[in-house]
Order: C-alpha cells, then sequence, then structure tokens
C-alpha cells in the first residue's frame, strides 16, 4: 500500500481547488491533531527528514481535513488520531500506528527499517500501545490551543494554512 497523491477529488477539497492538483500532485498528505503536543513533535521530525520534500500537512482542526473525514464517515468533533488517506481503488484512512509506520516508510534513510521493525509487531499490539499513549497524550505531551504556526521557510507543507 502507498500513500495517496493528491487527485482531482481531493484538490477540490484543498484551498485553490483544482489548480492545486497540479502543484500537489507528487505530494503526500498527513492528517494531524494540530492541538497535540505529541502530533506537533511528529510534524516537526517529518519536516526535518523530509528530505525528499514529499509531505503536505493538515491538521483535523480545519475545515479541509473536516470534509476529508466526513467522506470517509469519521466524525471530525470525534477524530482523536492521525491519519493518511489510502490511494484508489481502496480510498480509506490508515489510522493509528498504521499511519505512522506508513510516513516511516516514505522517509529515507534507516527509517523504512524502522517501519518494517514495527509492521513485524502483531496488530493488535500496536493497537494496545498507541491506544495508551493515545490516552494519556496530552498529559504526556501537553495540549495547545492553538495550531503550531509553520516558519516562512516550511510553510509551503502546510495546507489550509491562511
Amino acid at each position: 500500500m502507498t500513500l495517496s497523491r493528491v487527485d482531482e477529488a481531493t484538490a477540490r477539497r484543498l484551498p485553490g481547488g483544482p489548480s492545486v492538483a497540479a502543484a500537489h500532485s507528487k505530494y503526500l498528505i498527513i492528517l494531524y491533531d494540530g492541538k497535540c503536543g505529541l502530533c506537533n513533535g511528529l510534524v516537526k521530525f517529518v519536516i526535518a527528514h523530509d528530505h525528499a520534500d514529499r509531505f503536505r500537512l493538515l491538521p483535523l482542526q480545519s475545515e479541509t481535513a473536516a470534509r476529508i473525514l466526513r467522506e470517509h464517515e469519521i466524525d471530525p468533533q470525534s477524530a482523536d488520531t492521525m491519519y493518511v488517506e489510502l490511494s484508489a481503488p481502496s480510498d480509506r484512512l490508515l489510522s493509528r500506528l498504521d499511519a505512522a509506520i506508513a510516513i516511516l516508510r516514505e522517509l529515507s534513510g534507516w527509517w523504512r527499517f524502522v517501519s518494517v521493525a514495527l509492521r513485524v509487531v502483531p496488530k493488535f499490539l500496536r493497537d494496545w500501545g498507541y491506544s495508551l499513549i493515545a490516552r494519556n497524550r496530552y498529559r504526556m505531551f501537553g495540549r495547545h490551543e492553538l495550531c503550531m504556526m509553520p516558519s516562512d521557510k516550511d510553510r509551503h507543507k502546510f495546507l489550509d494554512i491562511h
């Protein structure tokens, strides 16, 4: 499985409409909780290790993320994890540690090997570990009232930021 590229349907949901598809067709989109300290740490990690400039980031608190989630029959108000949309024909979302593994797989260097090692762990154990951290993430890593604002250098990686 691969992460989805921005296609025409997704482009209509993004600021700028279909013209965004041409500009962003080679990027992968990560939906993340912009108020979570752990998720913001993941975003900073991805920015630091995304040497091939493959990723674009979309906070769950954005209108575009809400539309994507509703299309996948997920209530945006109850979304409490990160997501990565799978490409057609499945057109579904990877979530939780499966999304993190997919992100690591796309990064260069030894992060691909980390993704393979995590895939070896049985899914029920991955889900249990992820749930344990997710339940306590605000207490362990903090909760922000506002989504992280990117630097001018990294602003191009963030979708739906005006």
